[in-house]
């Protein structure tokens, strides 16, 4: 498998470059496969579906290929993967996703095991350590960490926005030592994501050292988000006979989108046979996809603080892949867009709760507010001609060729539950006026020391920081 570049489809690179640069440094550009094979119709159709890792080698092996013989990529995906992906039934027609029975409690930790294990395969042999320069909003600079931590060969230094995060989150990312290290920024993702970029870009800091990301800016911690979108899929695609009785439905991801890697995982499981229809991309107050989508043109913007915090991204560095792999009316042909506000954050937290008894984190609740609002009347009126005004919370005046099978009643959704809600329990208790249970491996973290390094925005601070240290 070749990878190309987003900004120059001149570039051929093979997995290992693409995993240890993270991004083209001559460029700034973002590696993407040159093809997306598809998985045999006999392994997609099976019943019952293949289970999780078998899922995960099938899809990783053609990406790897004449680079990760079989039997050690066989090791690397046992290894990343003692958890698994729960598909939990809510009502008749959708589905809860729950990404967060990893060690960090979010669905990050299924793409951060996979990269830190390649990447240590890849370095192996190497005289020098690669170091990985991470951004977070939330919950990505935890799972690089956890996943990274001990690592031999390899450095990590993750950089979130102080005070922009929840207290839970913070910890996670503050308390690490070794070979980790967390940088608290002035500032807000943006800017986090605004340094590390110019550091990969940076000519003379990459002669004095060998860099790398960690954020859905790299590959390799795309391509493994992919494998929960093909298996939940496939559990569902199963499971619908039994749970609704609708003869070949559509089935819809909701996905709640920031940086829009996980957006661009699901494409990736698509174009690879998941029995995917589409997809409905919900983001909170930071709407520049759905912008883009409404009116063509993509503006990038500083990004806002909200109840949602992982997805508080103005300007998503994965909207280069997606338009790199598909036109802007092949994307409103696949996709409904929708954003909400802290308010409609709360009210999916409750309404959640109140219909379901489904106890859904801030992000999840995004996702569950769009998905109730395509099925319970926002599709039939943009069917029958009504146009929302983009610039306030709701569905964005678009429709997807699927849209039809949700007024039909012929349509299923799968709601991505990204991270555990006890990461965000005081705004789980605002909503629903009681706090999630808390999962002991995020008890053991509050009472660890803070050791994160405050950093200010400006890049020379910040490579005289890295000069200095690593």
């Amino acid at each position: 498998m070749k990878y190309t570049d987003t900004r120059d489809k001149s570039v051929s690179v093979n997995f290992r470059t693409a995993v240890l640069n993270g991004m083209n440094a001559q460029t700034g550009g973002l590696y993407i496969p040159k093809s997306f094979p598809k998985l045999d119709p006999d392994f997609l159709n099976k019943v019952p579906e293949a289970s999780f890792r078998d899922v995960a080698f099938k899809m990783a092996k053609p990406y790897a290929e004449g680079e990760i013989p079989d039997s050690d990529l066989e090791s690397i995906i046992q290894d990343c993967y003692p958890f698994t992906a729960q598909v939990i039934p809510v009502d008749s027609v959708s589905y809860i996703l729950e990404l967060f029975h990893g060690p960090t409690c979010a669905f990050k930790d299924f793409g951060a095991r996979f990269m830190a294990r390649t990447m240590s395969y890849f370095n192996r042999g190497e005289n020098d350590n690669l170091h990985i320069l991470v951004a977070t909003s939330g919950d990505t600079g935890s799972a690089v960490g956890s996943a990274f931590h001990n690592v031999e060969g390899i450095d990590v230094t993750i950089l979130y926005p102080d005070g922009k995060i929840s207290p839970l989150q913070e910890k996670q990312l503050s308390t690490f030592d070794g070979n980790v290290r967390a940088l608290k920024v002035n500032g807000t993702f943006d800017d986090c994501q605004k340094l590390v970029k110019t550091a990969f870009t940076d000519v003379d800091l990459r002669k004095k050292f060998r860099l790398s990301s960690a954020n859905s800016i790299n590959i390799s911690r795309l391509l493994p988000q992919a494998f929960y979108y093909m298996y939940s899929s496939l559990v569902v695609r199963n499971r619908i006979p039994g749970d609704s009785k609708i003869e070949n439905p559509a089935i819809i991801m909701t996905v709640p989108s920031g940086n829009f890697g996980n957006l661009t995982s699901v494409l990736i499981a698509r174009e690879m046979g998941a029995p995917i229809t589409g997809f409905i991309a919900a983001t909170n107050s930071n709407h520049t996809i759905p912008d883009w989508i409404a009116t063509g043109k993509y503006e990038a913007r500083p990004s806002v603080a909200t109840l949602s915090n992982a997805m508080d991204v103005g300007a998503p560095s994965n909207y280069e892949r997606i338009a790199a792999m598909y036109s802007l009316d092949e994307v409103k042909n696949l996709f409904a867009s929708y954003w909400t506000d802290d308010k409609g954050t709360l009210e999916g937290i409750k309404n959640c709760c109140e219909k379901t008894g489904y106890i859904i984190d801030p992000h999840g609740a995004v996702a569950w507010m769009a998905w109730n609002e395509i099925r319970n009347g926002g599709m039939e009126k943009l069917l029958k001609g009504e146009k929302n005004d983009y610039t306030k919370p709701g569905l964005t005046p678009n429709v997807p060729f699927w849209a039809e099978s949700v007024v039909n009643k012929k349509a299923v959704n799968i709601i991505l539950e990204t991270a555990h809600p006890a990461k965000f329990g005081a705004t789980v208790e605002k909503a629903i006026n009681r706090e999630p249970s808390m999962p002991d491996r995020l008890e053991k973290v509050l009472s660890l020391p803070d050791r994160a390094i405050p950093m200010e925005k400006d890049y020379d601070s910040f490579k005289e920081w890295l000069v200095s240290n690593l």
